[in-house]
């Protein structure tokens, strides 16, 4: 298993509630910025369009890169984030 960040274990230990997009492991302040810009300012919003894909990290993935540019790593990091997220919560 490879290892996580601060940033995804803080995030999957509880609950989402408002959390800002930024909160998401992979999404710094430049992604996070234009993921708001395109209605994307939350991360239970990010999770929908997670959802919608039906848990399909690939397809998750390549829609990060296509809605924000996000790279390789922020987009697995995001996807793991989620994946581990709804494991635990739903």
């Amino acid at each position: 298993m490879s290892s996580t960040s601060q940033k995804h274990r803080d995030f999957v230990a509880e609950p989402m509630g408002e959390k800002p997009v930024g909160s998401l492991a992979g999404i710094g302040e430049v992604l996070g910025k234009k993921l708001a810009e395109k209605g994307f300012d939350k991360a239970y919003v990010v999770l929908g369009q997670f959802l919608v894909l039906r848990k399909d990290e690939e397809l998750f993935r390549e829609w990060l890169k296509d809605t924000c540019g996000a790279n390789a790593k922020q987009s697995r990091d995001c996807s793991g984030c989620l994946r581990e997220w709804c494991d635990a919560f739903l």
